[in-house]
């Protein structure tokens, strides 16, 4: 029997404001494991609030959304998938001012049921993957941006997730910053089956995943299957 998709909508829409502003139209998309997915478009076609809906921030106001194939309902439910199996990287970085690398790493498995110790040994080890096991206790200003977006995504992977989804996370960095992170994001989708989805304005990103996912004015399409570059990124 074929599994169910990772993360599939069904019949979704985002309201804002009594129903004044239409984020999102009747969304209906299925995302299996292991894909990368590029979701493109301008800005304020609603983006961002299908990535807010696919990790339980935000909730549809019609519609359903299922992990699975099992529909997530609550608030408890989707905060122990955040918890157990995705991943979120942001455009901006996120990161508390007077905690370490370290620490702001560690943070994300608060609430998990790990003990202290394996949670200082699973936020060394995450930061040991994005390169940055040396700056373990560094605060953030003593980081440059692009190190600041890799303990971000340190905190992303550290719960070990089925899923990352990643909005805009080259956004605030400069283009070898922007694409070191890409690099190491597509690197975790490869190696590690990671399912990636990521927001991007940068086609040569969008280019580089297996599906591209358009965005406009709240209406979601699918114009076919992308050229995947990463062997040659």
């Amino acid at each position: 029997m074929t599994p169910a998709p990772l993360i599939s909508f069904e019949h979704v829409g985002r309201e804002f404001d009594e129903g004044r502003i239409i984020a999102l139209k009747d969304v209906n998309l299925a995302i299996d494991k292991g894909q990368s997915v590029a979701v493109v478009g301008a800005s304020g076609s609603g983006k961002t609030t299908l990535i807010m809906l696919m990790c339980g921030i935000m909730f549809p106001s019609t519609g359903l959304i299922r992990w699975n194939g099992e529909p997530v309902t609550t608030s408890g439910a989707w905060t122990e998938l955040r918890h157990s199996a995705i991943g979120i990287v942001f455009q901006e970085f996120n990161l508390f001012p007077t905690l370490s690398a370290i620490e702001n790493v560690e943070i994300a498995t608060f609430g998990t049921g790990i003990d202290r110790g394996e949670r200082k040994v699973r936020a060394q080890t995450a930061l040991m993957a994005v390169g940055l096991g040396a700056r373990a206790t560094h605060l953030p200003h003593q980081l440059s941006g692009g190190e600041r977006q890799r303990v971000a995504v340190a905190r992303s992977i550290v719960n070990q997730p089925t899923v990352i989804l990643a909005d805009e996370p080259t956004g605030n960095l400069d283009s070898v910053s922007g694409g070191a992170i890409m690099d190491l994001l597509f690197d975790l989708h490869r190696t590690g089956g990671v399912t990636l989805v990521v927001v991007t304005h940068n086609s040569g990103d969008a280019d580089r995943c297996a599906r591209r996912i358009q965005v406009t004015d709240g209406e979601v399409s699918e114009p076919g299957p992308m050229r995947v570059h990463e062997a040659a990124s």
